[in-house]
């Protein structure tokens, strides 16, 4: 029987299966591990939205999200976004990010946004290509050595 992805929100039934996530070892550089995630949205409530993402009752990965952030510090630009997004080896190329981008644009758009940014880790092997093909744009900023880049949700 065919099954659908859906975000679940993270519990203390998942948190083990949540952690125990892990991307293919040559990407490991590019996105912290899910438990660093994790003791970040402890630490930032109200802002961080961490959910697996499910496949009937398997666990393909992780995203955590944020909302209303003041980006620069300066109480002018908020945004929402992508904080983190895990695809664990093996369901890599199956959909599960592009599911887990949508439905985290459905959510900022039911919130309110109007637009989705992320961070990503430039050159060879990151996920430029992946968060192009999704239509986002480098903005021309950085975030320490990250692009910056945003998906326009009107």
């Amino acid at each position: 029987m065919p099954t659908s992805p859906y975000l679940q929100e993270i519990t203390a039934d998942n948190f083990e299966t949540a952690v125990a996530l892990r991307v293919r070892p040559d990407q490991e550089h590019l996105v912290a591990p899910v438990v660093k995630s994790l003791a970040e949205a402890y630490v930032h409530p109200g802002v961080a939205w961490p959910r697996l993402i499910r496949d009937g009752d398997e666990a393909v990965g992780f995203l955590m999200a944020f909302f209303g952030i003041d980006w620069t510090g300066e109480g002018t630009d908020f945004r929402s976004g992508l904080w983190r997004l895990t695809i664990a080896d093996g369901q890599q190329g199956r959909g599960y990010g592009r599911f887990a981008v949508e439905a985290l644009a459905a959510e900022i758009r039911r919130r309110g946004g109007t637009s989705l940014t992320t961070t990503w880790h430039p050159g060879p092997g990151g996920p430029a290509g992946f968060y192009r093909s999704l239509g986002f744009r480098p903005t021309g900023e950085t975030s320490g050595d990250q692009v910056v880049g945003v998906l326009d949700l009107r």
